[in-house]
């Protein structure tokens, strides 16, 4: 029997593969619920949740505001203009202010550690809605809509391409590792992930059968996956001057066509979003006009396929977040 009531989520090791699966069929019920029309609001009638973003969202936000809502809990939104955190109360003293008056606290910014601070020092649970090193409510939207469209987990192939250094390709391979998924990392040797993770999610990995692979190849990376899966080159909070060098060296990496083809007429494409496949914001158009790119880390072609699931994936951010509210409180 899984209970997770009380538990934090700040990282998918902090799961293990039951509480993972515990995890996904849930959101699979509250998804069906909520399609159906029948509603969830009597299961946490009148509590209260804050949402701290250091860094801005658009799904994070709503997938917690509707989530919330849904479960008859109501939300306060703290935006990097409204809190105080790390500049004139500490983490420790927000933490324990935040969790007298809430149930849960929901924290998305920048370093692991603070939202390790919040929750050390919380009675509450904290749930991280993404920091730079870690991404575990993406990653389990992630896996129900593999699971969905595929009927299962264990065996497939996933492979990241692009920069992955960062939290979400951190957050792949542990995902995978979990639910027997095989994890291809294919990026220059210089933007992989640091060995720390590689080695955790290999730890992971000998107990459940999937691979952790490492690659600099495209070609070899892409081949027989049944999932592509791209992330932007540059992440909020970076500063502008690094999309030359990321343009130079991530091009080569960019999901298109011959990627897919590569994977397999069966295979899908995923991306946690935003994306720059088109001149459709005013970021696109600024790189556009200065390196003359219409597209940056996937084609629109691929995008706009049949085989791209992006939007199934951004529902779902709300259905997983959902039911990890739901069991932890």
């Amino acid at each position: 029997m899984v209970n997770l009531k009380g538990r934090d989520l700040l990282k998918m090791s902090d799961l293990t593969t039951e509480e993972v699966f515990y995890l996904l069929d849930l959101a699979a019920e509250l998804k069906d619920k909520k399609k159906k029309g029948i509603s969830v609001a009597d299961r946490h009638p009148g509590k209260n949740i804050a949402l701290i973003f250091e860094k801005t969202s658009t799904r994070t936000r709503c997938s917690f505001e509707v989530a919330a809502h849904d479960l008859g809990m109501h939300v306060t939104y703290l935006d990097p203009a409204g809190s105080q955190i790390g500049w004139k109360e500490s983490i420790a003293d927000t933490a324990r202010v935040l969790a007298g008056m809430f149930e849960g606290i929901e924290y998305r910014g920048f370093e692991q550690t603070i939202v390790e601070e919040l929750a050390y020092y919380s009675k509450v649970p904290v749930w991280n809605g993404l920091t730079n090193e870690s991404h575990p409510t993406q990653m389990l939207a992630d896996l129900l809509t593999i699971r969905e469209h595929f009927g299962r987990l264990e065996g497939l192939t996933l492979c990241y391409m692009g920069d992955a250094r960062m939290n979400t390709a951190n957050s792949l391979m542990v995902a995978c590792a979990l639910v027997s998924m095989n994890c291809v990392i294919c990026a220059p040797e210089k933007y992989q992930p640091s060995e720390v993770y590689i080695e955790k999610a290999k730890e992971i990995a000998k107990g459940t059968g999937s691979e952790i692979i490492i690659t600099d190849s495209p070609q070899a990376g892409a081949m027989g996956a049944d999932i592509i899966y791209t992330d932007v080159w540059v992440s909020l909070g970076e500063p502008d001057d690094v999309w030359t060098e990321r343009i130079r060296d991530l091009t080569p990496y960019r999901v298109d066509k011959n990627v897919m083809d590569m994977a397999g007429c069966d295979a899908i494409f995923m991306h946690c979003l935003p994306s720059f496949h088109d001149l459709g914001t005013k970021k696109g158009r600024e790189i556009s006009e200065k390196f003359g790119l219409n597209e940056m880390e996937v084609t629109d072609e691929v995008f706009e396929s049949p085989a791209s699931l992006v939007f199934v994936e951004a529902e779902n951010r709300m259905h997983t977040i959902k039911a990890v509210m739901d069991a932890t409180l």
